[in-house]
């Protein structure tokens, strides 16, 4: 399985690089012809990048924010559950969760490697180019299950001094600005969640009628068709959704049940759902209704519940 292909979607911004002396991390012993290289000491731009692919791989946003600018961290917290995930994903090219170990190769720069299930990379960190607060690693990341060798990626990562501590800066020449990308993400990430919410309802209405079928009622609430705690399924947790839409609550959307009119007995009893935003205009911008007849309809709400009168959605 070949990694994935790195497309950050960052905007480009001039990179305004000090003008002062630069120094190359390097061994404090020479080099003796022959022999094999010193191992160098790392220094702190090396340990901190080592430390965010090792929290990226992991997925660990609370180790992974800490690698972050104060701005850059600030707009962090406020992207979506999967939008900070998206981002951790893209600096070890891996979809899934991994597992994260740290070596160092014979000269003691660090390898970072994050193994999941399906495909292992490794990530080795070159030496440090210091200019002043800022420094530049070249790093080399590959499928360590390619034995050929032919799937690497080079790039070359930034980090800045901030506070006395090192932070992620940079990717090749493209600067890590998580501010301007929000508006761009919340767009991405709404068209994402709105089709999870239409899912979403039209799961929970199927359940509903297996429900009925079963019990030859509708249910009293949602928790009513969660998973049961112990034990078979009962009338009070038939086990027909997980638990997230059980609970009424799933990717970023409030999900709602209502019985319409005052009976739960037999096949003309009815009900309606709705989905709405829980952030608007950052979790989903449509309200969604599904009505007692069965249509569903969507329209934007302000996070407001939406209602039969809104236009139907195909």
């Amino acid at each position: 399985m070949k990694i994935r292909a790195l497309f950050f979607v960052f905007t480009v911004a001039g990179l305004a690089l000090a003008s002062g002396s630069s120094a190359q991390e390097s061994s404090s012993k020479p080099d003796i012809p022959g022999a094999p290289p010193a191992p160098v000491a790392l220094t702190g731009p090396a340990i901190a990048l080592r430390d965010a692919l090792s929290a990226a791989c992991s997925q660990t946003q609370s180790e992974f924010v800490r690698f972050l600018t104060a701005r850059n961290k600030e707009a962090f917290t406020r992207l979506t559950p999967g939008a900070r995930v998206a981002l951790m994903k893209r600096f070890v090219l891996l979809n899934e969760p991994g597992k994260a170990t740290s070596t160092t190769n014979p000269s003691g720069r660090p390898i970072v490697r994050c193994a999941t299930p399906e495909v292992t990379t490794e990530m080795q960190i070159g030496g440090t180019e210091l200019r002043d607060n800022l420094a530049f690693l070249p790093m080399e990341l590959r499928n360590v299950t390619d034995p050929a060798g032919g799937d690497i990626r080079q790039v070359t990562m930034g980090m800045v001094r901030e506070d006395g501590q090192w932070k992620l800066l940079s990717l090749g020449v493209l600067l890590l600005d998580l501010p301007a990308l929000e508006i761009e993400w919340d767009a991405a990430e709404i068209e994402s969640t709105e089709g999870g919410a239409i899912e979403a309802l039209k799961k929970i209405a199927e359940a509903v009628e297996a429900y009925r079928r079963k019990y030859s009622r509708l249910p009293d609430s949602l928790a009513n068709l969660g998973p049961p705690l112990h034990g078979a399924p009962t009338a009070e947790a038939a086990g027909l959704l997980d638990a997230d839409l059980a609970s009424g609550a799933k990717n970023g959307y409030t999900l709602r049940y209502v019985i319409a009119g005052a009976s739960t007995l037999g096949a003309p009893a009815k009900y309606e759902l709705s989905a709405t935003p829980l952030q608007y205009g950052r979790t989903g911008q449509r309200s969604f209704f599904r009505d007692s007849n069965g249509v569903l309809h969507g329209a934007d709400r302000k996070g407001a519940v939406g209602s039969a009168s809104d236009p139907a959605v195909q």
